[in-house]
């Protein structure tokens, strides 16, 4: 998409976007095609759409739908699935040449291994079969013929069992421009997109519109945005501007870099294991890569590193002045959570993986609960994969907050959206439209039954916010 020039109007836009991720992306289509809000604009830091979290390379490329994510309840899964299904029908309904850039058909398995795992999955396995009709449940014999490495060399004694369903990957970047595209192909008048440009600063002016300073990149003036309505959809950034407006002082952010490691094509789809639900983003996984052909991208290996956005060092200062370290409340929690015997040992077995040559064998061990034959030797360093998924943490009570989190305040939403964010984007969207809506009385409306008639299949879709539950776990 080509940089928009954000004109000298002194008419406040009605909303303003910051962050051209998904979900900002996703939010501006929806409010283009679903409200009719008059004047609406998306501003990106970024040269082009999608470039940080949403690029192929810094997340997984995973639609959570909740089939394989085993940290899910079934009340999750539930609403997850139908919030990702939205992502489905959005890039069906694209030409043929721009659904094959975005979507993925791909085989998705969550494997079990041991006793207890086998029967946990057996279990859970009569309650997706309800919600995913094509779910099917395979014994060590049905594994072979569907994943052979995953049993190849493999101890006869070992008890496993796996659940297997049709599930797509997204390139979320790509997702990301073509949900920008298509808002500004809904509705060129009403529809305005700043790229190449940071915001700065945010107040609020006398006439109670939000101002919002803006830098560009290409060396132009600085200038302002009004807007009556504002929503970050910037991460953890989000969460930056809303401490500088005096909201959300509670949170803190433990700052755990995602990295991966290549092999050969050890799998033929995407292979999860079974989680724990303390620790739900550190199960090791196996995926295709859509932009990577004949390999298998596995992960997530860890590493804290006090920045806001994975290899910009430029952002551990906002780190810094985001994560409170001043308060000894914030280290206290820190200590509460990291101590955790589980936590600890995760982060001591992280160190481990990143000892330059040694990291890689330490890794295969882990890996070998997949495919039992993996060797050091067969992995690689993903250099320039993996993004940020900083976790909030709430200062006053402790507690580690994983998944999304929102903070609603004066016609003003701060999202914070970590896995399953992109999957669900379209879903946020939804609800955000109708916040944003509401925000202005009668004056504007949202059409929630053409956006579920469209991307619900007709499908009654709930408005309560599940982010806002402190058991929301990504």
């Amino acid at each position: 998409m080509e940089r928009e020039s954000p004109g000298a109007r002194a008419e406040p836009f009605d909303v303003a976007i910051v962050g051209g991720g998904v979900s900002g992306t996703a939010l501006l289509y929806a409010l283009v095609r679903y409200t009719n809000l008059r004047r609406i604009v998306l501003i990106e830091k970024h040269e082009e759409c999608g470039q940080v979290n949403s690029r192929s390379n810094n997340n997984s490329q995973t639609l959570h739908v909740g089939d394989i994510e085993t940290n899910y309840s079934i009340e999750k899964v539930r609403e997850v699935k139908a919030g990702a299904s939205m992502v489905v029908e959005y890039a069906m309904r694209l030409p043929v040449e721009e659904n094959k850039r975005i979507l993925f058909p791909m085989q998705k398995m969550v494997f079990a291994v041991g006793e207890r795992e086998v029967e946990f999955l057996s279990k859970r396995f009569s309650a997706l079969k309800e919600i995913f009709p094509n779910v099917r449940k395979l014994d060590r014999g049905e594994i072979e013929k569907v994943e052979p490495n995953i049993i190849r060399g493999r101890a006869q004694h070992e008890n496993v069992l796996a659940l297997v369903n049709h599930g797509h990957a997204v390139d979320y970047g790509m997702l990301a421009r073509s949900l920008a595209a298509r808002a500004k192909d809904e509705a060129r008048e009403r529809t305005e997109i700043i790229l190449g440009a940071a915001v700065k600063n945010i107040r609020r002016a006398e006439d109670h519109v939000w101002e919002l300073d803006i830098i560009r990149r290409d060396g132009a003036s600085p200038h302002s945005i009004r807007a009556r309505a504002v929503v970050f959809d910037a991460d953890a950034y989000s969460l930056l501007f809303a401490k500088r407006l005096r909201y959300g002082h509670e949170f803190s952010l433990i700052p755990v870099a995602g990295t991966f490691f290549f092999s050969r094509e050890l799998l033929r789809g995407k292979v999860y294991t079974v989680q724990d639900p303390r620790l739900p983003f550190a199960a090791v996984h196996g995926d295709p890569d859509v932009r990577v052909p004949d390999a298998t991208r596995w992960g997530p290996t860890a590493r804290f590193v006090p920045v806001l956005e994975a290899r910009n060092w430029a952002s551990m200062l906002d780190y810094f002045r985001v994560s409170g370290l001043a308060k000894p409340k914030t280290w206290l929690s820190f200590i509460i959570i990291l101590l955790d015997p589980l936590r600890a040992w995760y982060l001591i077995r992280n160190i481990f993986y990143e000892i330059p040559l040694l990291g890689k064998y330490y890794f295969a061990r882990q890996v070998r609960k997949i495919v039992p034959t993996a060797r050091g030797r067969d992995f690689t360093r993903a250099r320039g994969f993996g993004g940020m998924r900083l976790q909030r943490v709430n200062t006053n009570t402790h507690e580690l907050l994983l998944g999304e989190g929102k903070i609603i305040g004066e016609r003003i939403i701060f999202n914070m959206t970590p896995s399953p964010g992109a999957s669900v984007c379209l879903y946020n969207a939804m609800r955000d439209c109708n916040i944003v809506t509401q925000f202005f009385g009668s004056e504007f409306s949202f059409d929630k039954k053409k956006m579920e008639a469209e991307l619900c299949e007709g499908r009654s879709v709930p408005l309560e916010d599940p982010s806002q539950k402190s058991s929301y776990v990504s």
